[in-house]
């Protein structure tokens, strides 16, 4: 995990690399992770998530998204989901509905999140 800061922002940053996240355990440590690092948001590669993590029907989004809120810390979906989205409107939808309201956000690229911020 990286440390950075963006517009006096700390970002926790999750490595691409590593095992699949897909439990109410592995939110859990997310949520530790960015209270250590003293994070304003957690920022994870889209591949780190099960694959299941963009099929809605299967909870793991909510999961996470409902864990960081919970504890007031901000989730960052990194990650070109172009074609996932394309392909079911509930998570067009989902997609459109988090990032319009700004507290979460799907971002294809860092530069993207950073224009955000």
């Amino acid at each position: 995990m990286k440390i950075s800061v963006y517009n006096g922002l700390t970002l926790l940053e999750v490595d691409a690399e590593g095992p699949l996240l897909s439990s109410d355990r592995d939110a859990a440590d997310l949520v530790g992770e960015g209270f250590g690092a003293e994070a304003d948001l957690t920022v994870v590669p889209v591949a780190r998530f099960s694959p299941e993590f963009l099929e809605l029907r299967s909870g793991i989004a909510g999961i996470f998204f409902q864990k960081l809120q919970n504890y007031n810390q901000r989730l960052v979906v990194l990650g070109d989901i172009g074609a996932a989205v394309a392909a079911s409107t509930s998570l067009h939808d989902f997609v459109s509905e988090t990032n319009r309201r700004g507290h979460h956000l799907f971002v294809p690229d860092m530069a993207a999140l950073k224009a955000r911020l």
